[in-house]
Order: C-alpha cells, then structure tokens, then sequence
C-alpha cells in the first residue's frame, strides 16, 4: 500500500450526507460521506482517520447512476458523485460532526 499524502486528503471528502437513511444508519456507527469520484477506499479510510481522529473499521462505497434532467427541449444530467459508508470502531462516534451542539 503506498503512503498517502496528508496535504491532499481534506480534499478527498466532499461533505456528510445527512438523509433519513443516513440518519438511521448512525445508530449502527455508520456514516456517510460524499468523497471524490476518483478515491480509493484506502484514501478514504486514511483521510477519515486522520482528519477526525477516529478508527475506522470498513468502507463501502457506492457510485449511484447519472439521473437525466430536462432542460426545456435538451437533456442533460445530473453531475455523478460517489458515497462512502464508513464503520467505525465500537469506542467512536462522529455524532458532534453532524449534530453539533447549539
């Protein structure tokens, strides 16, 4: 595995998703994150560890299809994007990242 360069991993992580499933998979400690199309699960992982301090025990990721937008008589679509589901360790918690305390 190669190192990962620390100065380019703030920009591998897009922002949280926060939706209703989202919401409910934080319960479980999983979180999700839009990242760049390009990044691996291995750059994904160092730049969450190291950006929030936390350990990370799995990644999934998934890259949803393109949906089509109409703009009167052309179409076009809607830009791609990628999403992570990040596991944490048992002992972690990002919950002040999504929820932070008014």
């Amino acid at each position: 595995m190669s190192k990962v360069d620390t100065r380019d991993l703030a920009d591998l992580i897009r922002r949280p998703i926060v939706t209703e499933k989202a919401t409910r998979l934080m319960e479980d400690n999983h979180y999700t994150f839009e990242v760049a199309l390009k990044a691996t699960k291995p750059q994904i992982k160092a730049a969450i560890e190291y950006l929030f301090d936390v350990k990370v025990v799995g990644i999934s990721t998934q890259r949803p299809p393109q949906k089509r937008k109409s703009f009167g008589r052309s179409v076009g679509y809607r830009p791609q994007y990628k999403r992570a589901v990040v596991t944490l360790a048992p002992e972690n918690s990002l919950r002040e990242v999504f929820f932070p305390e008014v």
